[in-house]
């Protein structure tokens, strides 16, 4: 045989060796079991986000950063303020702050309601665009490795605006009124490279009002 047919032979054969030993197959039941007994169910955004407002999110409202203290930081030490008090899932500038004020609302619009608080400070809580991760990720409370994909974790910010439209929302649209005091918790998007507080938007977690002379009424507290 010639000396370059014998080296391909060999070379062949060694070839296949390398092949057969790279492959190997196992049972579906095994990898089944491998894999989990959660591994073929779809996520339940809804229900994550239901669970979380209900048994997470409310109950940490009370220990929410003070929005006036928060503002007066951002204006001394913005670094502070935000390593202090931020939270997000991802890197980069755009993060999350879990606040709470009270103040005297002083306009009704169409998309928002304004409200002037104890500082003097005026801020807009958001009736009409609830959107985006602030809801989401202002506590903290969510760990980016409790999901499996973005998709899921996009899910829950969607879910839980939702809450915010159908259980916050309405009683505050119906109930605000020029003149009237209220305490809120919310949450606010902030841009630690380009901070701008005026115009500042709160998307309403809680929200308790009063009218003038009258006890205060819980708009959303479950």
């Amino acid at each position: 045989m010639p000396k370059n047919s014998l080296k391909y032979a060999i070379l062949l054969v060694l070839l296949g060796v390398v092949a057969y030993n790279s492959v190997y197959f196992k049972k579906l039941d095994e990898v089944k079991a491998a894999a989990g007994p959660n591994a073929n169910q779809t996520f339940d955004a809804a229900a994550y986000a239901s669970t979380f407002w209900s048994s997470k999110l409310l109950p940490a409202a009370p220990g929410a950063t003070d929005l006036n203290t928060l503002i007066t930081l951002l204006k001394t030490d913005k670094e502070k303020a935000f390593a202090t008090y931020s939270h997000a899932l991802g890197i980069g500038n755009i993060r999350y702050f879990l606040v709470k004020a009270e103040g005297k609302i002083t306009a009704v619009g169409d998309n928002d309601v304004t409200v002037t608080l104890s500082s003097g400070e005026s801020i807009k809580l958001a009736t009409e665009y609830i959107f985006g991760n602030a809801a989401r990720d202002a506590s903290g409370l969510i760990r980016i490795t409790e999901f499996d994909n973005t998709m899921d974790l996009n899910n829950v910010s969607s879910e839980l605006n939702s809450i915010i439209r159908t259980k916050v929302v309405p009683d505050l649209k119906a109930s605000a009124k020029p003149g009237s005091q209220l305490n809120f918790v919310g949450a606010i998007e902030l841009n630690r490279e380009h901070l701008h507080l005026e115009n500042l938007e709160v998307i309403p977690i809680v929200v308790e009002q009063r009218a003038e002379g009258m006890g205060q009424r819980a708009l959303e507290v479950n």
